[in-house]
């Protein structure tokens, strides 16, 4: 941080009363001068010695002043060395350690100009000048602090750091040095330019996003809590038994875990092992919570409407819990093996799976409908913890015409946007319509059989998504029709 002075500050004051000493000391001088004067001109040698005490009072004048300016400015002046900041016998020694490395990089010529972004979070104790030594060891060590955020504690505040830090700079030293400074219980996470965004500037736009989008409450907590695991739990099982999963209305905070109520019914259990959560972050969750329970159900009412390679219009749409009674009827015309390959168990339980499927707290649904509002076809794309998967339903009549690749690439497309690093879909090695849409992909695949059933993983940060379907198989977008 840089103090900037004001000019009227550094300016003397000026008092009237000193204009009157001079005036007065000015003519006092006039009339000696005068007196002196008329008695040395009478006597002998009088001119002579009236020249002489002129270039005497002249000379004794100009040495005054040149003394006066000097002295004013040595006694403003700061010492020699000092450049406004503590000495340096204040400041925390840097450990030989950090030493070595600074006077390592330095030898080996690496460039300073290269910088790394780093989050930073360690626990410093309540009392004045704690937070000042840490960031005084970050100083000395080159660590520029672009954002501070401050989480206070019974004992204890917990400060959370944005940092751009010299490249040669390990995250073992930059935690080296914080604990020699104070700090405790020290994280440290490489970090990237969306963590540029201030706080609030964030948690608005995650606000934005829920209330827009039931489904993005997940999401949105993740993304405020950094690295954590989120589930669901219902407060009744599948097969209608309590669960007994009901928090508390106010939510509870257990170090690593908090428990939320869902405003579905239920509980939202977040943990982060890795990290305690602070009260503070309890707070913006329990509040993005709040937010979702007050607005109720809702999706985005935007949908495409696609022109099948027959000449068909089919319109994909987002999907919840209020369709629920036509994906029942959607089940009642798909066969039992159409059942049995979706759900991989007894057909009689696929209806109870619906509602499941369908909240917006355990994902996204796409949905087909046909231009005379029938039900054809769900894609699914779930949070399953730190995972997500993908799975599709699409009606007997209405299979082999590009829908499913249509909707599976569309919950890949969405998972990329979320941040997800891959996807992976549970069927049957007989499922061969499931086992071409994810290879029409064009997406590094992983296969693995488990329990009898073949589970296909699509890692989405490692090629290209060219699409590998040809013009004849898929649908093509024969228009979009924005919110209605």
């Amino acid at each position: 941080m840089t103090d900037v002075t004001s000019s009227k500050s550094t300016r003397r004051p000026h008092h009237w009363r000193h204009d009157l000493i001079e005036l007065a000391a000015l003519f006092t001088a006039v009339v000696v001068a005068d007196t002196i004067a008329k008695t040395i001109v009478k006597g002998p040698d009088g001119p002579y010695l009236l020249v002489f005490s002129a270039i005497a009072l002249v000379a004794t004048t100009a040495f005054h002043t040149w003394w006066a300016r000097r002295h004013d400015h040595a006694s403003h002046a700061p010492p020699a060395g000092d450049t406004g900041g503590r000495p340096t016998s204040d400041l925390p020694a840097m450990s030989e350690s950090a030493k070595h490395e600074k006077r390592t990089a330095q030898e080996s010529g690496t460039p300073t100009a290269e910088t790394t972004l780093w989050r930073m979070r360690t626990t410093v104790a309540d009392t004045p000048g704690s937070l000042a030594a840490l960031c005084t060891v970050l100083a000395r060590l080159g660590v520029d602090i672009l954002t501070l955020q401050t989480h206070p504690l019974a004992d204890g505040t917990v400060d959370e750091f944005l940092l751009r830090a010299p490249a040669d700079l390990s995250a073992q030293a930059l935690a080296r040095e914080t604990a020699a400074a104070g700090g405790r219980d020290t994280w440290t996470e490489r970090a990237d330019a969306h963590d540029l965004v201030d706080t609030p500037t964030r948690v608005l736009g995650l606000a934005t996003r829920t209330a827009l989008d039931a489904a993005e409450l997940p999401l949105a907590l993740r993304q405020l809590l950094g690295r954590c695991t989120l589930h669901s739990v219902p407060a009744v099982s599948l097969s209608g038994r309590p669960t007994g999963e009901q928090a508390p209305v106010e939510g509870v905070l257990e170090e690593s875990v908090m428990r939320l109520r869902d405003p579905h019914g239920g509980t939202l259990i977040i943990e982060r092992p890795y990290l305690p959560f602070t009260p503070t972050e309890f707070a913006r969750a329990r509040a993005l919570v709040e937010l979702d329970a007050r607005l109720g159900p809702r999706v985005p009412r935007s949908q495409d409407v696609l022109t099948l390679p027959e000449g068909n219009e089919i319109t994909v749409r987002r999907a919840d819990q209020r369709d629920l009674a036509a994906a029942r009827a959607m089940h009642d015309r798909c066969s039992a093996r159409t059942l049995g390959l979706r759900y991989h168990g007894p057909v009689g339980d696929a209806d109870r799976y619906l509602d499941h499927l369908l909240s917006p707290r355990f994902g996204r649904t796409l949905a087909v409908q046909t231009a005379s509002g029938r039900l054809v076809a769900l894609g699914h794309l779930l949070w399953d913890g730190d995972e997500t998967e993908v799975a599709l339903l699409v009606e007997d009549d209405w299979q082999r015409r590009g829908i499913g690749s249509e909707l599976l690439g569309r919950l890949v497309a969405m998972a990329e946007e979320t941040g997800c690093d891959s996807v992976y879909a549970v069927t049957q090695s007989s499922n061969t319509g499931m086992v071409a849409a994810m290879r029409a992909l064009n997406l590094p695949l992983d296969y693995q059989i488990e329990e009898g059933t073949l589970v296909i993983t699509a890692r989405l940060t490692s090629a290209p998504r060219p699409a590998a379907r040809t013009q004849q198989d898929q649908p093509h977008e024969g228009a979009r029709r924005a919110e209605r």
